[in-house]
């Protein structure tokens, strides 16, 4: 959509611009009912609130947990998100020694911290 050069992002003043231009290419959708836009806290919000904004959609947070390899932080075994997703990177999980008791502990370890913060920002509205 709009090209392959990363020069075209750096233009951006700050992410609130993003926003605007973004939703510029996305008028055709612009006070559809069947619309909304998420957005990733942190740094995404200010870029969905710029397009829901822009085309009068409703503006929603999607809540993403990154499921690390213990001891390997970044090495990630899979992520969560909003509504009970889960997906699992099938192969670093295949080579995880007692990978269903690591899986299990870090998936619950980061849906508390999910959960605390879809209901910072996202209060009591359903998912």
């Amino acid at each position: 959509m709009f090209g392959d050069s990363a020069e075209r992002w750096s233009s951006f003043s700050d992410r609130h611009e993003a926003g605007r231009v973004l939703a510029k290419h996305l008028q055709k959708y612009a006070g559809r009912p069947d619309v909304l836009v998420l957005a990733l806290p942190r740094g995404g919000v200010p870029v969905g609130y710029e397009v829901a904004r822009a085309l009068r959609v409703p503006l929603d947070v999607f809540v993403v947990r990154k499921l690390g390899v213990p001891g390997y932080g970044e090495l990630a075994m899979g992520a969560i998100a909003s509504g009970g997703v889960r997906v699992l990177n099938e192969n670093v999980v295949a080579q995880l020694p007692n990978a269903e008791e690591m899986l299990a502990a870090v998936t619950a370890e980061e849906t508390r911290e999910l959960e605390r913060r879809e209901a910072e920002y996202r209060g009591n509205r359903p998912p």
